[in-house]
């Protein structure tokens, strides 16, 4: 296991980790003022005072279109922006440390498909529509994304206990599966508004962001950040493989099972609420693992404050690239991420450490 990066030594990385986290605070106050609603900058800010310490005129700055915009549009979804960045991030780290392969990310275990078929059982079929109304799709997704992640460490476990080989092999054979009914679900769907619904939904959007679901996902993001950090030497063992770990006294089989079903839980909170997007977890660890090495301890908070920060300027492209409309995150995240991706393998800095 390659521990060495571009950027090395204990000062540079918590210099990093405080540079990246002034970032996304100062991201944050800029991109709110950005949008395809021209907005003077203080009128922004008046708002956001007013909202937050009662500074201010209240029939100016409480109410109206301005107001809204600010507070029940732009701000919310920045947020929330935050929080799934963060979430895609640290699944992408773990789940590639857990596989031990750096072509992974929070979809390559059946993640991404599990939530597909929830969402389509919901839009296509109405399951759980009578229960959960407008929220179905999401809670189902959720659902969906959890239980195909207990179902491939389930399966991996068949016959032995899991692996690395086994646990990539179960989740490719359940994403296939719930694809395939995905599809077949579709094919059998006399409704064009309803697929129209759910390829808008598996593109991704942050549309939906609101307060009462804002709060539990920046939540969630942050104690997945620190129980991850925390967990960093295990993580490093991961990358040597089980032999060697258990030479150290270490068995990572149980760890590995409970990282799997953490990570699967940010992934779920982060497709319940902006639907799937992709490459986020692909591409923020490999760029850090370029430039800071392998170690997890640098790997786990630098990816998920990168990871924040890009997902928060990608929803800005996406409501100021095309006057009028607004693209899909997921659409954007794939036009940006996939010529990244090729561009690290062409150079062959793809492998953990960011060496050949």
């Amino acid at each position: 296991m390659k521990q060495n990066g571009i950027l090395r030594g204990r000062p540079t990385y918590l210099l990093v980790i405080a540079l990246l986290t002034a970032a996304v605070l100062l991201s944050l106050a800029a991109a709110v003022t950005l949008g395809s609603v021209d907005i003077s900058i203080g009128e922004v800010y008046r708002v956001i005072l007013f909202k937050t310490f009662g500074v201010g005129d209240p029939a100016v700055y409480g109410t109206g279109a301005v107001s809204d915009i600010v507070w029940f549009v732009r701000l919310p979804r920045l947020v929330l922006a935050i929080g799934v960045g963060m979430c895609l991030s640290l699944a992408g780290v773990v789940m590639q440390a857990i596989v031990r392969n750096p072509l992974a990310d929070p979809y390559v275990l059946g993640v991404s498909s599990g939530a597909s078929l929830g969402a389509s059982l919901a839009i296509l079929t109405g399951v759980g529509t009578g229960l959960l109304g407008a929220n179905a799709p999401g809670v189902l997704a959720f659902i969906g994304a959890f239980a195909v992640s207990v179902a491939v460490v389930a399966l991996a476990n068949l016959g032995g206990r899991a692996n690395a080989v086994k646990l990539l092999l179960a989740g490719t054979a359940l994403s296939s599966v719930c694809a395939a009914f995905s599809n077949f679900l579709l094919y059998l769907s006399a409704s064009a508004n309803a697929a129209q619904t759910l390829m808008r939904w598996t593109m991704g959007s942050l549309a939906g962001a609101e307060w009462p679901t804002n709060i539990p996902i920046l939540v969630i993001s942050l104690l997945g950040l620190l129980f991850f950090w925390s967990q960093f030497r295990t993580l490093n063992l991961m990358l040597l493989g089980d032999d060697t770990a258990l030479t150290l006294g270490v068995d990572l089989h149980r760890r590995r099972l409970a990282y799997l079903l953490v990570a699967s839980l940010l992934v779920g909170c982060a497709v319940y609420t902006a639907g799937i997007i992709g490459f986020v977890g692909l591409v923020i660890p490999h760029i850090v693992r370029i430039l800071f090495g392998s170690d997890h301890k640098k790997i786990v908070p630098i990816s998920a404050l990168l990871g924040a920060i890009f997902l928060l300027w990608a929803d800005v492209l996406c409501r100021v690239l095309i006057p009028g409309a607004e693209l899909p995150i997921g659409v954007l995240t794939a036009m940006i991420g996939a010529p990244c991706f090729i561009w690290l393998m062409v150079r062959r800095k793809y492998g953990f450490g960011g060496g050949d």
